[in-house]
């Protein structure tokens, strides 16, 4: 059976070879693994979260889907505690939680186009900031 010309093979990246990233809330640093770019809009908004002990985020909106894997730290997402170990899938659309943590942390995340939504993860001023837009001017569509 002959490999068809648009099979793919498997891509590695390590972590130790990203940069941490400024992200969008107080406390929080990204790395990207993978990330959809106009000549590859199916690839998953992919990486790691660091969060600092007392960072947070307020309940926000998002029209994508995303899965969370907690590596490290205490984490309180709604009215629940999670730790490592703990999976956090987010259907599209939702309302993503408020997230806050006293121990700081880490997270592996996948981000994805919402099957529903057809809304992509990436957008002007999400990931490529060069400083954070205060909580009281961001759109939290909630």
């Amino acid at each position: 059976m002959s490999q068809q010309s648009e099979d793919h093979g498997p891509e590695y990246r390590h972590v130790d070879d990203m940069p941490w990233e400024t992200l969008r809330f107080p406390g929080q640093h990204s790395k990207m693994v993978f990330h959809p770019r106009p000549e590859r809009p199916g690839e998953p908004n992919t990486g790691f979260v660091r969060h600092e002990p007392g960072a947070h985020h307020p309940r926000h909106r998002h029209d994508f889907a995303q899965v969370w894997y907690i590596l490290e730290g205490s984490f309180k997402i709604g009215e629940r505690t999670v730790g490592p170990g703990t999976v956090v899938f987010h259907a599209d659309p939702h309302d993503e939680e408020d997230l806050s943590t006293d121990t700081g942390g880490v997270m592996f995340f996948v981000q994805y186009m919402g099957p529903r939504t057809g809304k992509a993860p990436i957008y002007d001023g999400r990931f490529n900031m060069t400083g954070r837009t205060p909580l009281s001017e961001e759109n939290l569509k909630v």
